[in-house]
């Protein structure tokens, strides 16, 4: 489990390799990965975007933006969280994946929330040093 911080809110992010749809022959592996938003402040707060930048084994960079999460801008009350599953392909056995959710406060302030950076690791990896 990969964790960050901003403002009170809080992102939590498991990702896991799906051996069943991914293709190692076709260079094609893919994770899902969950996501807990936890909303620890004092006020309300609605996920209104987000960036991913995704970065595979070769240094190759994908971003990707978008408004809310899957289909939806969820509003996150204090004390509440909002759960989410989603996937990522690229095409090597390994990469990383960093990013930030623009939340709204209900006096229309905006602000952008850390997403940790995590690790997608499959067992197709072959070990380097050096």
């Amino acid at each position: 489990m990969y964790t960050a911080e901003t403002r009170a809110i809080e992102v939590s992010v498991e990702p896991v390799y799906l051996e069943d749809e991914s293709s190692p022959d076709e260079h094609h592996y893919v994770w899902a990965y969950t996501v807990r938003i936890t909303n620890r402040g004092l006020e309300r707060v609605q996920l209104r975007n987000r960036y991913w930048r995704i970065t595979d084994d070769f240094g190759r960079v994908q971003e990707v933006r978008g408004k809310g999460v899957v289909g939806v801008e969820p509003v996150i009350e204090p004390g509440k969280d909002f759960q989410y599953t989603s996937g990522a392909p690229i095409a090597t056995p390994s990469g990383i994946m960093v990013g930030t959710y623009e939340m709204e406060t209900p006096g229309g302030e905006r602000f952008d929330v850390a997403i940790p950076a995590f690790s997608l690791d499959s067992p197709h990896r072959t070990m380097r040093l050096n």
